[in-house]
């Protein structure tokens, strides 16, 4: 029986090893014989190319070395419909599993995504609208369009907060689905997405844009596994490097980057980018693009039939003329004059004192901090704000939005500059020799210079009378912001000279900061002629005092300020300290302070305009914000009337300390009302600077216990 056993035994794993013998013999048939001519071609469909590989960004820090922004690496994927037998079905695919995944994909095509299905001129970008009308004019589908400037004015209205209407897309939409051949059976919602990738690849076959096709970005590894799983010809996972924001802070400063636009190609193709490059396009991202965005580099790579890269990983091109290995280079780092701990504690102050004011009106504001001693901006604030770290997915809000978050009211909107103008009035006066520091003027209540045209003076009249600052000399006309005071010497200056001396502080002019910035304008005959109006001898009283026609950035208010503290020197604003190497071991380059114009301010005449300045803080309308600060101040408020039926502009520019200066502030609220209103916010920021702000302290963020 036992021998009986052992035979079956050994017939049985004879016949097994038979089996295994016999299914890897049919392997090997099927390999070599059945479909070995298909595989040799197929292992021999190598496609070698060159591509180029962008060099990673250079880093942008504060001036303590703190890291603002920076590079991480991602996966995009990216599409190759040459490798697709079948493009509808590839994508339907990749699109399952998008949505499986929960992972989104580009998709600029104006048109609402579930039916009814509508044009969203409302919430897309200016190029979108744009690559629309250009892709239906080169496919001569334009009468399925709107009106350009319909599509144009819906936008604009919805930018304004008014209600739009949608003009249907069903005819637009359904050229494109035959067009593409897309089967009508597909579920509205399916049909519309896979036309939105189709129309994407569109722009680029018919170089309505130059850009390529990244269909989705900074992808996780699960998707990446579904997708390789999947075995999608065409479909490529690459890798890349993203940028990424170590602060909420400073968002309209800092900027971002993308890809290169179809109106921006010829600049950057003389400067010799490739069309998919990554570049700067707002802030200190494209102020110093020819710093950040290094040289890119050329490699040699190999596909196979399905556009999957087989090779080539580090395969560097090498030029033939001068030996030169043509890896990527990476950028060079920007070190910033800005201390992002100051610029939280600005931008926190300025959120909290506008959200606290009682105006109803309130729409926006801005603070700027500059360094009295160079021009370096070390905190510039806009209110409301946004997070660079959100900023594609929240767009459309931030587009609609009717506080226009996105708008940098530090140097892109100008505002009647109120009493602050008053110290240009007074130095240009005094310079002059028209007034001295000890001339007093009489203040009537009314100016009563003209028979026609008596403009009163700020304080007010009540059951006794008028109530007037009565003599005053320019400091007491500066701590009371007496109207008439500077009327009278406003006019005897006259308005050429006024304009002159506003321009020597900077006032209307560029102030050099690296960033897009408004210049603004001084009133006067020029500015009133060229709107096709007259300019009369008695419109010199209002503009002497900051009330005309005037509009100015809060960075001229705050540089102007700079230029009075520190004696008369006019400096060139900037963001830049300096540049250094990729890695951090040389100093490419150092910025030095740039003059543009230097008054020569007797010191006297300096000291009565300071003084006055000082005795806004120790005797007037803002010293309870200032009692116990620990250091002097010298401020000016002022506020701007807007219409009658709102709150005015309110505006505080100071400096600190009165001594010696190191740095002045400028703070404009739209329609917050009076400019003392704002002096909490000027205490508290300046609080921050003279006690943990300086160097690296940190901001402590509120609700936490101190210990």
């Amino acid at each position: 029986m036992d021998g009986k056993q052992f035979h079956w035994r050994v017939h049985g794993v004879v016949g097994v090893l038979l089996i295994f013998i016999l299914l890897f013999a049919w392997v090997l048939y099927d390999l070599q014989y059945v479909h070995g001519a298909d595989y040799l071609a197929q292992s021999r469909r190598k496609i070698a190319k060159t591509e180029t590989v962008e060099a990673a960004r250079g880093e942008i820090l504060d001036r303590y070395g703190r890291v603002l922004v920076t590079n991480r690496e991602s996966y995009n994927v990216s599409l190759d419909t040459s490798f697709m037998k079948d493009v509808n079905t590839t994508l339907t695919k990749l699109l399952d599993i998008c949505r499986t995944e929960g992972v989104t994909w580009a998709d600029t095509l104006p048109i609402s995504s579930e039916a009814p299905f509508v044009f969203t001129f409302d919430t897309a970008s200016s190029g979108a609208i744009s690559n629309l009308y250009a892709l239906a004019e080169s496919l001569k589908w334009t009468d399925t369009l709107p009106d350009r400037e319909e599509a144009d004015s819906i936008r604009a209205a919805a930018q304004e907060g008014q209600g739009v209407s949608y003009p249907s897309a069903d005819a637009f939409l359904d050229k494109l689905r035959t067009y593409y051949e897309i089967d009508p059976l597909l579920p509205d919602s399916e049909l519309r997405a896979l036309v939105g990738v189709r129309y994407e690849l569109s722009l680029r076959s018919r170089e309505i844009t130059y850009t390529s096709y990244v269909f989705a970005q900074d992808v996780d590894m699960p998707f990446i596994v579904t997708v390789k799983e999947a075995d999608l010809p065409g479909v490529n996972i690459d890798t890349t490097t993203v940028r990424e924001y170590k602060t909420p802070y400073a968002a309209h400063l800092l900027g971002r980057v993308g890809p290169i636009y179809s109106d921006e190609w010829s600049v950057y193709q003389e400067l010799g980018y490739d069309y998919n490059a990554i570049v700067g396009k707002e802030g200190v991202e494209l102020a110093f693009e020819s710093y950040l965005h290094g040289t890119p580099g050329k490699r040699n790579i190999e596909t196979n039939d399905q556009g999957k890269v087989v090779s080539g990983d580090d395969n560097w091109v090498v030029d033939q003329a001068t030996g030169e290995v043509l890896a990527p280079d990476p950028g060079d780092n920007a070190i910033l004059t800005l201390d992002i701990k100051l610029q939280e504690a600005v931008e926190r102050a300025l959120a909290s004192g506008i959200e606290g004011l009682k105006s109803e009106d309130t729409e926006g504001g801005a603070a700027v901090v500059i360094d009295v001693r160079d021009g370096g901006v070390l905190a510039m604030a806009s209110y409301p704000t946004f997070d660079l770290t959100t900023y594609t997915q929240n767009y459309n809000a931030l587009l609609t939005d009717p506080l226009n978050p996105l708008l940098n009211r530090a140097t892109r909107q100008v505002y009647p500059p109120g009493s602050t103008f008053k110290m240009v009035t007074a130095i240009g006066a005094l310079e002059e020799g028209i007034i001295e520091p000890d001339t007093e003027i009489l203040d009537t209540g009314r100016y009563l210079y003209y028979d026609d045209y008596q403009p009163q003076c700020w304080i007010y009249r009540d059951s006794g009378g008028w109530r007037t600052h009565e003599e005053e000399n320019v400091s007491d006309a500066i701590m009371d912001s007496c109207n008439v005071f500077f009327f009278d010497a406003g006019r005897r200056l006259g308005i050429s000279l006024l304009e002159q001396y506003a321009a020597a502080f900077g006032l209307g002019e560029s102030t050099g900061i690296e960033l897009s910035e408004a210049t603004g304008w001084m009133d006067g005959p020029e500015y009133t002629e060229s709107h096709g109006q007259t300019w009369y001898e008695g419109n010199t009283l209002p503009a002497a005092i900051g009330q005309g026609n005037s509009r100015f950035t809060p960075l001229q208010l705050a540089n102007y300020v700079a230029t009075l503290a520190n004696g008369g020197t006019h400096y060139s604003a900037h963001l830049l300290k300096e540049v250094k190497s990729n890695d951090y071991s040389q100093v490419v380059e150092r910025y030095e302070p740039q003059v543009l114009n230097q008054l020569d301010i007797e010191p006297e005449n300096l000291a009565a305009v300071t003084e006055g300045m000082l005795r806004v803080t120790t005797e007037g309308s803002a010293k309870t914000y200032f009692a116990d600060l620990g250091v002097q101040v010298a401020a000016k408020t002022g506020s701007a009337q807007v219409s009658s039926e709102t709150e005015s502009n309110a505006l505080f520019v100071c400096f600190a300390p009165y001594e010696d200066p190191e740095i002045a502030l400028a703070i404009v609220v739209e329609k917050g009302g009076s400019g003392s209103t704002l002096a909490n916010i000027a205490a508290e920021i300046l609080e921050y600077y003279f006690s943990a702000g300086s160097g690296m302290e940190t901001v402590t963020p509120e609700n936490t216990l101190l210990r």
